[in-house]
């Protein structure tokens, strides 16, 4: 490849768009943009991020849209809703960038669920799906009700009785689907094809723990028969081209059955990414036409997540002046994140002055620590009877030190912005 492909992730903000992000940041011949119709947090983790696009359902999207193609020489678009996976399905021959999605009828199919079952209505991992309330024999119950167009479980609800059934419909009417309630245990299994159809990759892992729509907590599970009879069904008779996946769980015979597929990355497909399967890039390779290699590690892995801060200070400075011990050298060891820091400080084009009263040789320690004086633009060292204030000569800098006593003085002597160590994460981006 000659030069870079440039890629579009619409709408980013959300999970599977920061995945996409993370997929695609470090290959050398991808340019990743981010674009979002409401400001999100692909604001503060996109470099190239564009802002305030219409939204799909207005008449001005795809003349908007075509305009940011053409600015920005893009070269191929990822949706990460599945509704948005449809529009573009719908509508790829009118936007001038290649599309990662399936064709029209394979993205209708995947984002009305009525139309999945009755695609499989002939095969036994199809969950029971009841005409109507008075269809349901008592011996049944529980039963479940889900949206006919929805995911991530939104909307969605286990009903004990009837009574509680009818409730429901009666606010939704048919927009529900009536299915049989499935108590066992839930799994989200990853699939890539490639352009000649065929499916390529199957990755099945647990939702240990699920808030939100979102699995927190994912284990590896085994390729059973099973799994591999639903996905090769499944893939046989949709259309697929590029990531994929789809959501099982286990009935009360532990038989699993089809809750739902889908045609767009998920957030968590970072767990395959870390044994070698990076799904975005692969759909994008195929997207071009380029044939394709899986390269597998095959070891155990668990994936537990947490929600993460990102932070925008408005705030202007050229210098970093930051103490040594107990900041960059805490406990006897390296702060890596105070050295992510300073290495994307760097990259900002901003100047690092180490200012320090380390009590022994800091050439020795340096060295001790594999820190190259090369990365400071200056070094400040001084004994413990002299103030740092009085070395700070950039008005426009930031302190970071962890004594209250060094910020305390620096801030009153000379007005600028000072950071205790646990505030270095607001800067990483």
């Amino acid at each position: 490849m000659n030069k870079k492909i440039k890629i579009l992730v619409f709408p980013c903000g959300k999970e599977n768009g920061i995945e996409i992000l993370n997929s695609l940041k470090y290959a050398v011949n991808i340019e990743v943009f981010g674009g979002s119709s409401v400001r999100d947090h692909g604001a503060f983790i996109y470099e190239k991020y564009i802002g305030n696009i219409p939204f799909i359902q207005e008449p001005e999207f795809v003349p908007a849209l075509n305009k940011i193609i053409e600015f920005y020489g893009i070269d191929i678009i990822i949706p990460t809703h599945d509704t948005v996976s449809l529009f573009f399905a719908e509508n790829r021959g009118k936007i001038n960038a290649k599309i990662v999605a399936p064709d029209e009828q394979t993205a209708r199919i995947c984002r009305e669920k009525d139309r999945t079952y009755k695609l499989f209505s002939d095969l036994d991992f199809v969950p029971k799906v009841y005409a109507n309330v008075d269809s349901v024999p008592k011996s049944d119950l529980p039963v479940f009700l889900k949206p006919k167009v929805g995911e991530g479980g939104k909307n969605t609800c286990k009903c004990d009785s009837l009574e509680d059934v009818r409730n429901v419909l009666k606010k939704n009417g048919d927009q529900f689907l009536l299915t049989e309630f499935l108590p066992g245990e839930e799994l989200t299994v990853d699939c890539f094809t490639d352009r000649a159809r065929k499916l390529r990759f199957i990755g099945p892992r647990f939702r240990n723990r699920v808030n939100m729509g979102i699995s927190f907590n994912s284990t590896r599970c085994p390729v059973t028969e099973e799994i591999a009879l639903i996905a090769n069904t499944i893939n046989s008779r949709m259309n697929f081209r590029g990531v994929w996946y789809f959501q099982v769980k286990k009935d009360k015979n532990n038989k699993l059955k089809l809750l739902e597929v889908s045609c767009r990355t998920s957030g968590t497909m970072v767990f395959y990414r870390m044994l070698g399967i990076n799904f975005a890039l692969l759909s994008i390779y195929d997207a071009f036409d380029y044939d394709i290699e899986i390269l597998f590690n095959d070891i155990e892995i668990e994936l537990d997540r947490c929600l993460k801060n990102r932070f925008r200070l408005t705030l202007e400075f050229d210098t970093v002046y930051i103490d040594f011990d107990d900041v960059i050298i805490i406990n006897n060891k390296i702060n890596d994140l105070a050295m992510q820091f300073i290495y994307q400080m760097l990259n900002r084009g901003k100047k690092i002055i180490l200012i320090t009263k380390h009590e022994v040789n800091l050439s020795d320690s340096l060295v001790k620590y594999r820190i190259s004086p090369g990365l400071f633009d200056s070094i400040i060292h001084l004994n413990l009877s002299e103030e740092k204030y009085e070395c700070i000569n950039c008005k426009n800098s930031i302190f970071i030190d962890n004594s209250f006593r060094e910020r305390q003085k620096v801030h009153e002597k000379l007005g600028i912005p000072v950071f205790d160590v646990d505030a270095i994460e607001g800067f990483i981006i």
